[in-house]
């Protein structure tokens, strides 16, 4: 009988799914057996092509893995469903982005920007980056093998079943980000994961295996570019559904948004004018009341201004957001409802 490599899945077998020797076998196959490395031959020959024939058939390989994406939509949809009913639950839960290279870079890129589109609190948002910080602009070498440092920073987080962690690896076999999937996962957290290999260890973890079949890169095993293309269009999608659901959205627009700088606040004026139906003097009007009542500018003031704007008062407007869990739409309806 042949014996398994001991790797991080041999030392804490706790943390996989299914057996050691199955695990350890999918993560040792030859590396051109694993989708996201296997040799794309349409390509041979493209270092003496045309730029133009080139730059035609990269993108048409773009557009393909976005339209692959489709095929994740329901599993897309029943993630978003079930993180927006964990985070709403508590106050404290947090959405924790896992991952490695390019996979962990479109994760922080997500997430930073969860704040200033969505007014989502950025204590509630958390990275946990093979190799740290310094990773994210400069390879840090065997980082993403080591599921020991996963580990230790799903215990430096707290990590617990009030958060969401999304977890996204091309390969799906990356150490580091299967590790600290499913710690995260044995910690009570709710888990998604995302990759490019059917049946891999990290869709095998997750709670909600997200698979996009990106297929073959054109340059070998270079997954920034198909891989990272479908996995950033996943994210977008997966975090847009979760802050929608969360109240964050109304219609299309940013009704969390936090006005810090010029161009926000005319947007900000712009947004309750459309909702509240108002002249836009009307609407900042609302927003400089709203600043006022909150004592600064915080992920309220668009939804108070929008109702202080439709003629309520003040803390019937508040009473209201605080009753429906700032959630406009329920808000608006009965307040039609009454006229």
């Amino acid at each position: 009988m042949p014996q398994c490599k001991k790797t991080a899945i041999h030392r804490f077998p706790a943390l996989f799914p299914t057996s050691v020797c199955a695990l350890n076998n999918v993560m040792s196959q030859p590396r051109e057996k694993i989708a996201t490395e296997s040799y794309n031959s349409h390509y041979q020959g493209v270092d003496e092509w045309p730029l133009r024939q080139m730059i035609d058939a990269l993108l048409d390989d773009q557009t393909r893995s976005l339209q692959a994406v489709r095929a994740a939509v329901p599993m897309l949809a029943a993630a978003a469903e079930a993180a927006a009913r964990r985070l709403e639950a508590s106050e404290k839960g947090r959405i924790i982005y896992a991952g490695a290279g390019t996979s962990i870079r479109i994760g922080v890129q997500d997430g930073t920007e969860l704040t200033p589109t969505f007014g989502w609190p950025a204590s509630r948002v958390e990275h946990m980056i093979a190799g740290g910080a310094i990773a994210l602009s400069q390879a840090i070498e065997n980082a993403e093998d080591s599921a020991e440092d996963a580990i230790r920073r799903v215990t430096e987080l707290g990590v617990d079943l009030h958060d969401v962690c999304i977890a996204v690896a091309a390969s799906g076999v990356t150490p580091y980000t299967v590790a600290a999937c499913r710690s995260a996962r044995n910690a009570g957290a709710l888990t998604i994961g995302i990759a490019s290999n059917p049946h891999s260890p990290l869709l095998q973890t997750a709670e909600f295996p997200v698979f996009v079949n990106s297929g073959a890169e054109p340059v070998s095993g270079s997954t920034r570019m198909n891989a990272g293309t479908a996995q950033k269009a996943a994210i977008n999608m997966l975090s847009t559904a979760i802050m929608t659901r969360l109240g964050r959205v109304h219609d299309g627009l940013m009704v969390n948004l936090i006005p810090t700088n010029e161009k926000l606040r005319h947007r900000a004026v712009s947004i309750v004018a459309t909702i509240a139906a108002c002249p836009e003097p009307t609407a900042r009007q609302a927003l400089e009341s709203a600043h006022e009542a909150y004592g600064g500018v915080t992920e309220n003031n668009i939804k108070l201004a929008i109702l202080l704007a439709k003629g309520l008062p003040l803390e019937q407007a508040r009473s209201l957001l605080t009753r429906h869990h700032s959630h406009l739409r329920p808000i608006l309806a009965a307040l039609t409802s009454n006229f």
